[in-house]
């Protein structure tokens, strides 16, 4: 079979894998439900918090739609932040930190116990749902910054003006300086990268619910980008399963948006964007920077020097999840399809993945037999890492 056609399988039973990765809809609204609560209770009436006028509004793979069904027993992350109209002359980071803390702790709140630990994490008091719900909500206490500063390093107005200080524990007492953010910003910088295909897909969802598609949530609808990263994320935790220097997800998630270029499925977007995604890796005398986007100053690799196989492991596997992709083109890879994604991405959501597409296949007019390696994916070891060395030109992006 010709690439083309091996092209489109592959883009086929990734649909598949990641639709088995995907959170429902179902979970979204439940974890708005719940940030949603905690901002109504923050902001209430009789609350020494609304004077401050706060809001709530989410941050991290829930914001971005990228988030991805726990491996396991683990728990749903969700992330918010918690927006209290105040300035660095009226409070301090710690007298910020105290004030949400309190409003959480007061003995009519529903929150009171249910924050792990008590006294607060180093920026988030934590809010531990019941086991069921298998949710934990990360609220991180925030003030407006003067985003003036972020116009002036080139960040459009659109983006720069929701730029934040947010409170941090291990360096109030030794740093004058609040440490600075925006997540809302980046939310809508990364909206932006896919801006045509997150259109599209709604517009479509909205014709075949017979709706207005104001209706239609952006958590209704996946495009390749948010599907590319999901499948990427779910690589990297079975790949480095319990390695503190795997790759972390924001740098997967900037640099995937980044060389993202509307493509119109998956595997056009595994295939084109992975190998893109290097271009956006720097060297600044010596030290590798990953940019946020909407706050220039902001190194995301700010870890791999300390130590440096975090940068090792990042080429790594960037390197492997582009040749597994590539040799799947080939008839010899694709007959090992269900071998690469039971290694690739564990055995429960691979053999889902397979058995949905097997089954889609075999309803197919004149559907002949789908190859045995499909349908019955074999153990196999996790295929060798292969020895990256890392790239040495300081001060340019690195290209292979």
């Amino acid at each position: 079979m010709n690439e083309q056609e091996n092209r489109k399988r592959l883009n086929r039973i990734l649909r598949d894998l990641s639709d088995e990765l995907d959170v429902p809809p179902s979970k979204y609204r439940e974890a708005k439900e719940h940030y949603d609560a905690v901002g109504a209770w923050l902001g209430d009436d009789d609350s020494e918090l609304a004077p401050y006028e706060p809001t709530i509004y989410p941050q991290g793979s829930f914001a971005f739609g990228t988030a991805v069904r726990p491996l396991g027993d683990d728990e749903y992350d969700v992330d918010a932040v918690c927006l209290l109209q105040l300035s660095p002359d009226q409070v301090t980071q710690q007298q910020l930190k105290a004030l949400v803390g309190d409003r959480l702790k007061h003995q009519r709140s529903r929150y009171e116990e249910m924050l792990e630990p008590p006294d607060g994490g180093r920026r988030c008091w934590t809010i531990q749902y019941a086991d069921a719900s298998k949710f934990h909500l990360d609220v991180l206490p925030a003030i407006p910054d003067d985003y003036g500063r972020v116009i002036a390093l080139g960040v459009p107005e659109k983006w720069a003006q929701h730029a934040i200080c947010l409170t941090d524990r291990k360096t109030w007492s030794v740093d004058p300086e609040w440490p600075r953010s925006n997540p809302k910003g980046y939310i809508a910088w990364f909206k932006d990268c896919m801006r045509v295909r997150l259109d599209e897909a709604k517009h479509a969802l909205a014709v075949a619910k017979q709706a207005d598609v104001e209706t239609i949530e952006d958590f209704d609808v996946r495009t390749p980008l948010q599907r590319l990263i999901q499948i990427l994320k779910r690589h990297r935790d079975v790949r480095y399963n319990g390695d503190d220097d795997k790759p972390i997800s924001i740098i997967i998630t900037t640099l995937a948006a980044r060389a993202y270029d509307n493509e119109t499925d998956l595997a056009e977007a595994i295939l084109n964007v992975v190998p893109r995604m290097r271009q956006s890796i720097e060297q600044r005398d010596g030290v590798w920077w990953v940019p946020n986007p909407v706050n220039p100053q902001e190194n995301f690799a700010d870890k791999w020097t300390e130590p440096p196989r975090k940068a090792e492991i990042f080429f790594e596997w960037l390197t492997a999840v582009e040749q597994q992709y590539r040799n799947l083109l080939s008839d010899k890879g694709w007959n090992n399809v269900g071998e690469h994604l039971e290694a690739a991405f564990g055995s429960r959501d691979a053999k889902a993945a397979i058995a949905k597409y097997a089954a889609r296949e075999a309803r197919q007019p004149g559907a002949r037999m789908v190859a045995p390696a499909v349908l019955t994916p074999r153990k196999s070891e996790h295929p060798t890492n292969p020895k990256i060395e890392l790239p040495s030109n300081p001060g340019k992006p690195w290209r292979p």
